[in-house]
């Protein structure tokens, strides 16, 4: 196994500038940044997503758009642990297959999104679709 880094950089007060592994940059700033826990969410629905679409591609599925939300739910105190989120997909195309894009959703979630393998045994996750015709 390749280590992967990440960096972050204190800017000034509760400003950091982070750095993923390719030097792509992300302000860490609430409330004119992105808010630290929101990134654990947008994190699952990136790589779920990013899975979602290259294997509708590979299924010939024609995927016009993909929309995808993710609501979490926190514990009401320090240290706000995440206890459950609910990840919902809207794929719109033309002729989409139900049964291909529910495929895709559980391939991409239980095979391929390292993020949701790694969160699953803490935090209860559901998710969801529905396909709008174009």
């Amino acid at each position: 196994m390749t280590p992967e880094t990440v960096s972050l950089d204190w800017i000034r007060e509760r400003q950091f500038l982070m750095h993923d592994r390719s030097g792509f940059p992300i302000v860490m700033d609430h409330p004119n940044g992105v808010n630290a826990s929101d990134l654990l969410p947008l994190s699952l629905i990136g790589c779920s997503s990013y899975d979602v679409i290259a294997i509708l591609e590979k299924q010939k599925q024609n995927v016009m758009d993909l929309a995808v939300t993710a609501e979490s739910t926190r514990d009401p105190n320090p240290p706000w642990i995440f206890r459950k989120i609910r990840v919902h997909y809207k794929v719109s195309g033309h002729g989409l297959l139900e049964a291909k894009v529910s495929k895709a959703i559980e391939l991409a979630e239980e095979k391929y999104c390292g993020v949701f393998a790694t969160l699953k045994e803490a935090v209860e996750i559901t998710s969801d679709f529905e396909i709008i015709e174009v």
